[in-house]
């Protein structure tokens, strides 16, 4: 095999560079990158059940391990693309509409900035009933976030959540989980996507 070593590429008649067909251009992971481009992909995606207590207005690690999702950026000027969607059902429909979800990296929130005593976060549970309903009908939290971390260590991402009251969460599943019609169960995920500027 042989060697090219050069620092930069360009094309000998107008701008473009061919790849002749059935060939490709490899190289290590995050080796061939462009301002954009994906990098790499982690996720983690949770198909059981659990319930956790919150405490009133205190900022919480939902689900720990369950919902974390690690990744190792390649270069320091990455951005990664933070999203997750949280099947879940409050204990009282009016939580609903008086809690903020928002990410952590590793123990840094990331959210909205500081205001007064305002609830601050990212998003909102997605109310799934018109009416007050706990038991049976659950809801849904989807939402992203772009962060810059200037670091090339691991990093853990978790899914953050300020409550409102003291309260009981079911994730994947409805408060009741009845083994019938009308109690449905889902799947929750929490994805870190590494795109390069």
């Amino acid at each position: 095999m042989s060697k090219i070593e050069v620092n930069e590429i360009a094309g000998r008649s107008g701008t473009s560079i061919s790849v002749a067909s059935g060939h490709k251009i490899s190289g290590a992971a995050g080796s061939i990158v462009a301002p954009g481009h994906v990098i790499q992909v982690q996720y983690t995606q949770y198909t059981d059940t659990f319930t956790q207590s919150l405490s009133a207005e205190t900022d919480t690690v939902l689900g720990a391990a369950a919902l974390s999702v690690n990744i190792t950026p390649s270069s320091t000027s990455s951005i990664i693309k933070l999203d997750a969607h949280i099947f879940h059902e409050w204990g009282s429909q009016g939580d609903a509409g008086n809690s903020v979800w928002f990410f952590y990296r590793d123990t840094t929130a990331l959210k909205a900035p500081a205001a007064g005593s305002r609830p601050c976060g990212i998003s909102m549970s997605t109310v799934s009933y018109a009416g007050d309903e706990a038991g049976s009908t659950p809801e849904i939290a989807y939402y992203t976030y772009f962060d810059a971390p200037n670091t090339t260590s691991q990093i853990t991402y978790k899914i953050g959540l300020f409550p409102r009251y003291n309260r009981t969460l079911s994730v994947n599943r409805t408060i009741t989980d009845t083994d019938a019609l009308g109690f449905e169960r889902g799947i929750s995920f929490t994805s870190a996507t590494e795109i390069a500027q």
